[in-house]
C-alpha cells in the first residue's frame, strides 16, 4: 500500500443549510442528483448533505488539487458504508478509503487515496 493523499474536513451543517436557503441550485452545483435524492429522503437531510460535503472537501485535499464537484460522488454500499465514486476519466486511484461522521452541528470526514 502506498498513500497517495490524505484529506480530513469538519463542516457546521448551519452552512450547508443557509448555502441551500439563501439560492436552491446550491444542491445541484456541488452534489449529484443521486446524492441530492439521498439526502433529501433523510430526516436529519442538511447532516447527511453537510457530510457528503465534506468528503467532497477531504478528496480535494488528498488529491492536492479541485476538480469539479459533481466528478466526484459519495453513494452507500449496501452495508451502508460510504464510498467515492470518481465521474473523471483522467483521475484513478487503486483505493480510496473514506469516513464521514455528522451530529446536529457537525459533519466531519477523512479521505485516503492509496
Amino acid at each position: 500500500m502506498s498513500i497517495k493523499g490524505v484529506g480530513i474536513d469538519i463542516i457546521e451543517v448551519e452552512r450547508i443549510a443557509r448555502a441551500y436557503g439563501r439560492n436552491k441550485k446550491f444542491l445541484s452545483r456541488v452534489f449529484t442528483q443521486n446524492e441530492i435524492n439521498y439526502c433529501m429522503n433523510k430526516k436529519n437531510k442538511f447532516q447527511h448533505l453537510s457530510a457528503r460535503f465534506a468528503a467532497k472537501e477531504a478528496f480535494f485535499k488528498a488529491l492536492g488539487k479541485r476538480i469539479r464537484w459533481r466528478d466526484i460522488e459519495i453513494i452507500n454500499q449496501p452495508s451502508g458504508k460510504p464510498e467515492i465514486r470518481i465521474h473523471d476519466p483522467t483521475i484513478s486511484f487503486s483505493k480510496i478509503h473514506v469516513s464521514i461522521s455528522h451530529l446536529e452541528k457537525y459533519a466531519i470526514a477523512i479521505v485516503i487515496i492509496e
